[in-house]
């Protein structure tokens, strides 16, 4: 559909932890379109997903391999044994045990599949991806060098995940400083598409708040504030919210529910997309 003189598209896709699964039916809806971008952005689970995209890796080809590994309990299970510590000195790295912290990314290297590369420059799709320098106060966007390191930097959601050391610096998961990077795409494609699966807190009858609850609910409206802060600076073309509020950060067992609660957004990609890629009349 975006030949040789047609618009081009990029895209941005947002962080939110599990509830990024759906960000599997947009990369579906540009296939099934004959999208292909020409950048892509991406914060935490966006990053990741943004990774499998770049990589020259199909939405079918996503959906069945994170079908496959997160829809069989016994499996996840296995690569978690597979990614865990080493040696006793790096279980107790940092002067403590740290049991709910787990290693990034020795994570991600159980669990991204083989087709995603090494690094950036092996990408087919050029990928911006965001982390946040933590002692620094700011965000960094990785494009090139090693791939996983950046990735962890841009997933390292804190107090479950720990920080990752890279080049001198600390980081935390990008979608804290920058949750849908649309931005990043700015000046590099005719449309941007900006897929936000931060989602918010929802009252539930009966429903009894943890603490856990309550810090990742502040995190999603703080988020939130900051996405509405950068739309009243500039806004991309599309915006997608996928409903995805009910779900939790580390569902990623529900994926199943995540992937069949969302399954419109695939139509409500290609309908915006039509929109704006079909010729205007003279």
């Amino acid at each position: 559909m975006t030949g040789d003189t047609g618009p081009t598209v990029a895209v941005a896709f947002g962080g939110g932890g599990a509830r990024g699964l759906a960000h599997i039916h947009v990369i579906e809806a540009l296939d099934e379109l004959g999208v292909r971008p020409v950048a892509i952005a991406g914060s935490s689970i966006g990053a990741i997903m943004g990774a499998g995209m770049a990589a020259g890796m199909s939405g079918r080809e996503i959906h069945r391999y994170a079908l496959g590994i997160l829809g069989r309990r016994a499996e996840v299970a296995s690569r978690m044994w597979r990614a865990r510590p080493e040696t006793l000195a790096e279980f107790v790295a940092g002067g403590g045990l740290r049991v709910t912290q787990f290693n990034i990314e020795r994570i991600l290297k159980a669990f991204l599949p083989e087709a995603v590369p090494e690094r950036f420059e092996d990408l087919g799709i050029p990928l911006r991806i965001t982390g946040t320098d933590y002692y620094g106060h700011c965000c960094r966007v990785f494009d090139s060098g090693e791939l996983v390191p950046a990735l962890g930097a841009s997933a390292a959601i804190p107090a479950v995940f720990r920080p990752v050391r890279l080049d001198g610096r600390l980081y935390i998961d990008g979608g804290i400083c920058n949750p849908v990077p649309f931005d990043l795409l700015e000046g590099r494609a005719d449309i941007v598409v900006a897929i936000d699966v931060v989602g918010a807190p929802e009252a539930g009858e009966g429903k009894r708040l943890t603490s856990i609850d309550l810090m990742f609910g502040a995190t999603q409206l703080m988020m939130q504030s900051i996405t509405t802060l950068k739309m009243a600076a500039s806004r991309p073309t599309i915006l997608i919210r996928p409903p995805v509020s009910r779900f939790r950060v580390l569902d990623f067992l529900k994926i199943e529910n995540v992937l069949g609660e969302t399954a419109a957004v695939k139509d409500e990609v290609k309908r915006a997309l039509e929109a704006v890629l079909e010729p205007q009349p003279a």
